[in-house]
């Protein structure tokens, strides 16, 4: 059996953040974006390529965001 991976990059343990090939102002999507976040980094597609994923994430911290103000405006004890 051969492998064809390449583990000698100088990159290999480099946060996909800073590779220099990442960066090419191309366009993220929200499943990328959350994927990079979980992984702190390291992976770009750990959530897979569903648009739906990253629209759930980010979904959720819009509603905890809005649910938490929205708690606090309800019982705000002086």
């Amino acid at each position: 059996m051969e492998t064809k991976f390449d583990f000698s990059g100088k990159d290999l343990f480099t946060p996909i953040a800073f590779r220099e090939d990442f960066n090419q102002f191309a366009r993220l999507s929200e499943t990328q974006a959350w994927s990079l976040f979980f992984t702190a980094s390291r992976e770009d597609n750990a959530l897979g390529f569903s648009r739906a994923a990253g629209r759930f994430w980010t979904g959720l911290l819009v509603a905890t965001v809005l649910e938490s103000i929205l708690g606090v405006i309800i019982f705000h004890v002086s």
